[in-house]
């Protein structure tokens, strides 16, 4: 599993140089390790742009622990919500997230049809920056602006992944002062790695649900894999809104 970014030790925490490097490095072992055990077998997609029919939907009894995870926009009030799961580094989420989601969230979240949750995770032993764009934007988060950091992220993919840079936060902190944050919170934050844990959660709830792949999309008993177009999304969720309204056999 990849090595979490590169980030000062936990605070608290007195040491000299080379003390401060080990303790970094066992950190992010054990850390690493717990993520491994949730998405060992995990992978991603890129562009299938289709239903997977092999893919099982959320079974009655997984839902709703999913409902502390994550990040939510739109209204509690919405008959149903679209599930992502995602990887800020895996290139079909960064497609998903700049070419569909835009028209998602106006069309659908906006309007009341549905919530959008995404729900971060770390899939791929290359993507060695994921888990450092997850505490970004888990930090902005912290000053509600979560959906800020998100699409900047996504959008400047090419610019932090592991491909363009070994160490991601310089970028990560253009983008945080760019959506207005207090930097000395947010870099308190990031430099603690604070809600790194979440990661390891949301990679048990992976888990859970049989993901194989990111992103993977749950809409009601629909399963789309790969990077949607909004078209896609659209008719699952007019059939996962028609299906909420249909009263379970026995009642009326």
């Amino acid at each position: 599993m990849p090595t979490p970014p590169r980030s000062t030790p936990p605070r608290n925490v007195v040491r000299d140089a080379r003390g401060r490097a080990g303790s970094r490095r066992t950190f992010y072992i054990v850390l690493a390790l717990a993520l491994l055990v949730g998405v060992a077998a995990l992978g991603y997609a890129w562009r299938l742009g289709k239903a997977d029919t092999t893919a099982p939907p959320l079974a009655s009894d997984v839902a709703p622990s999913l409902s502390t995870l994550g990040y939510v926009r739109g209204s509690p009030a919405a008959p149903i919500e679209i599930i992502e799961f995602g990887d800020f580094e895996c290139p079909g989420c960064g497609e998903f997230a700049t070419v569909a989601e835009p028209a998602i969230r106006r069309n659908i979240v906006d309007a009341g049809l549905a919530r959008f949750r995404f729900i971060d995770l770390q899939v791929n032993q290359s993507h060695r920056n994921s888990p450092g764009a997850s505490v970004a934007a888990a930090c902005a988060n912290e000053q509600g602006k979560f959906w800020e950091m998100h699409d900047r992220i996504f959008a400047g993919q090419a610019e932090w992944s592991s491909t363009a840079v070994a160490v991601p936060k310089p970028v990560f902190q253009r983008y945080a002062e760019a959506i207005g944050l207090d930097m000395k919170a947010w870099e308190s934050c990031y430099d603690a790695q604070r809600h790194f844990e979440k990661l390891s959660t949301n990679a048990d709830a992976a888990r859970r649900v049989g993901l194989r792949f990111t992103p993977s999309l749950y809409i009601g008993k629909h399963v789309l894999i790969g990077s949607q177009p909004y078209a896609a999304v659209k008719a699952a969720v007019d059939s996962a809104v028609a299906e909420a309204k249909v009263p379970p056999a026995g009642h009326e």
